[in-house]
């Protein structure tokens, strides 16, 4: 398999891993904070239903599908660089490959909350705290660790 190839197939794993892991924790952090485990999927898809989707109860497809599926491609849109990354400069620990995860997870942070118009968040605000974002975010982290070496194990 050739490099690009390769790394495609990495970022595909690892985004995949980092989604799940990041989405159980939203669900989880939502209800530590006393909301249904669906309303932090559900105001993902503000970016097509408003702010107002941040309020959702249910689960539907029209909010909690489209918020997934926008969460997922966020997770393998950061998945590629970080794959990238870990391909130029293997880590050469475990705390290394948390460490690098952590960079990713905080340049993801810095864009989606700092650089990307709001309308383009994830949307987490409309439902969580600043301390569950955070958390939601060190989640991320740890799935992109955790992804990274489901990958390189499947290439083994």
């Amino acid at each position: 398999m050739n490099k690009v190839a390769q790394l495609m197939c990495s970022a595909l794993v690892t985004g995949t891993v980092a989604s799940v892991v990041s989405t159980t924790a939203l669900a989880s952090l939502a209800k530590a904070e006393g909301k249904r485990a669906s309303r932090p999927t559900n105001s993902t898809s503000h970016w097509l239903h408003g702010e107002n989707a941040g309020s959702y109860q249910g689960i539907d497809v029209a909010h909690t599908g489209v918020g997934l599926a926008t969460h997922h491609a966020s997770a393998l849109f950061w998945a590629l660089p970080f794959e990238a990354w870990l391909a130029l400069s293997p880590p050469r620990s475990s705390t290394e490959l948390l460490l690098k995860a952590a960079g990713m997870s905080t340049i993801a942070a810095a864009v989606d909350y700092g650089i990307a118009p709001k309308r383009l968040t994830p949307g987490w605000e409309l439902t969580l705290s600043k301390a569950a974002i955070g958390a939601a975010f060190a989640s991320l982290a740890i799935g992109l660790a955790a992804g990274a070496i489901v990958s390189k194990n499947l290439r083994s």
